[in-house]
């Protein structure tokens, strides 16, 4: 069920599958989301809700899978993929494409005021508290704390916002 606010800004460019199984997507008021954005239910049974005034920017994949939830004014730079969501792999006698899933690590939860950089990957399990920053390239699993910049594969804190950098 696709449920958009009528202030939000969806390009026509945007493709948003609406789900044969029920999954709500959401998308809030005010909220931008760019061309060549990707919202698809798969992987799983949870909802895509995004809030208020929040920027979808060009390229980002968004899975279903396990739950997205996007607080208020989250920015999400280009070429961005949120995955809830991972392949069974454990048994070689089938292709991993017949495996199914593996269970829920809780999805993605990425909390208001939030910024991801380009290319940055969201794996599920993820929780992003409010106001962190995760750096162009990034990949999160686990929890980054609220205003902490995190950086690399996998992301580990490089700075805290509002701090004064070494040598200023």
């Amino acid at each position: 069920m696709l449920k958009i606010d009528p202030t939000a800004k969806i390009s026509a460019l945007a493709d948003i599958e609406d789900s044969i199984r029920g999954t709500l997507i959401e998308i809030g008021a005010r909220t931008f989301v760019d061309a060549f954005v990707k919202i698809k239910p798969a992987g799983g049974m949870g909802d895509v809700v995004i809030g208020a005034d929040c920027a979808i920017n060009s390229g980002v994949v968004i899975y279903t899978g396990n739950g997205v939830t996007i607080g208020d004014a989250v920015a999400i730079a280009a070429n961005c993929t949120l995955a809830p969501t991972n392949h069974a792999v454990a048994d070689v006698t089938k292709r991993i494409r017949d495996q199914g899933f593996q269970p829920s690590k809780g999805g993605i939860v990425i909390e208001e005021d939030a910024w991801l950089g380009a290319n940055v990957v969201v794996l599920d399990g993820a929780i992003i508290r409010k106001g962190a920053v995760i750096a162009a390239g990034s990949v999160v699993r686990g929890e980054v704390p609220a205003y902490e910049i995190h950086a690399g594969v996998p992301a580990r804190r490089i700075g805290q916002r509002g701090a004064r950098e070494a040598g200023d």
